[in-house]
């Protein structure tokens, strides 16, 4: 059984399309949308276009062609690309639809745009290959810092502190700490307070029974068991003070009384025996 090839060869099916194209002269794409005037043919290249382009694109997915062939491949895709552009153009000006806007656009999932580069495009192993691969790599994007604005709208009540107790947890917590604080700082003060307690000073005015049944006089007893005896009468710790006052008294008077009221002064305390 012959194979569609050779079915094709033989001089049967030559004579037969050569019956079918008798009178038809092939028509070929203009090279510039610009030279076509009729919109159904516009629409027909257009369609082409995209045929061919959608065999390139079955072709290139094949990583095994080589690194040459599928860079080629990616250039005549980009190129019909462009094309299919123009013919949209021509399109819209000869009062169709405008594909650029409203038409599916399929080819964009199957090609990356690489940023910068004026819509140059890859498709299926033209991305894998060597410097390409690394243009489709995301850079980390920059932490972006908040402005103060920004940070201010969080600030409310509770940035504050004012909603802490609301929970009823806190208050809980607080009294608990307050309660054993303070009785630290009480059990501190009262080793302090044993630890700094100054010794009883004695009280050299005070006048014993036997200093009274002598008249006042003073008997010290040394460590050696020898008594020292004064005659001389010491006044008390009372009397003291009672003389320091009228000595103030005195030095007020002089400072800020007149001399009337000073003479007014001495002959009451004459009359008074003082």
């Amino acid at each position: 059984m012959a194979r569609n090839a050779e079915k094709a060869m033989t001089a049967l099916a030559r004579f037969r399309q050569a019956q079918l194209e008798e009178g038809k002269v092939k028509e070929r794409r203009p090279y510039l949308a610009s030279e076509c005037t009729e919109l159904p043919k516009a629409e027909k290249w257009r369609r082409q276009i995209i045929s061919e382009v959608s065999k390139k694109v079955a072709q290139i997915q094949n990583a095994g062609l080589g690194e040459f062939r599928i860079r080629d491949l990616n250039d005549e895709i980009n190129k019909l690309l462009r094309e299919k552009r123009h013919w949209e153009v021509q399109i819209k000006e000869l009062g169709g639809p405008d594909y650029r806007r409203f038409g599916p656009r399929m080819l964009d999932h199957e090609g990356r745009e690489v940023p910068g580069n004026r819509g140059y495009k890859y498709f299926g192993a033209a991305r894998d290959l060597p410097g390409v691969r690394e243009l489709f790599e995301k850079e980390p994007a920059p932490d972006l810092r908040k402005t103060r604005g920004e940070l201010m709208k969080d600030v409310d009540a509770e940035y504050y502190g004012y909603r802490d107790e609301d929970d009823g947890v806190l208050l809980q917590l607080e009294a608990q700490h307050e309660k054993q604080v303070l009785q630290e700082a009480l059990e501190k003060w009262r080793s302090e307070k044993d630890l700094n307690k100054p010794e009883e000073e004695e009280d050299i005015y005070k006048v014993t029974d036997h200093q009274e049944d002598d008249g006042g006089a003073d008997e010290d007893e040394a460590e050696d068991g020898a008594i020292f005896t004064a005659h001389v009468p010491v006044p008390s710790q009372k009397e003291v003070e009672e003389a320091l006052v009228r000595r103030k008294k005195m030095e007020l008077l002089q400072r800020y009384a007149s001399e009337t009221l000073q003479h007014q002064s001495r002959e009451a305390r004459t009359l008074l025996g003082l």
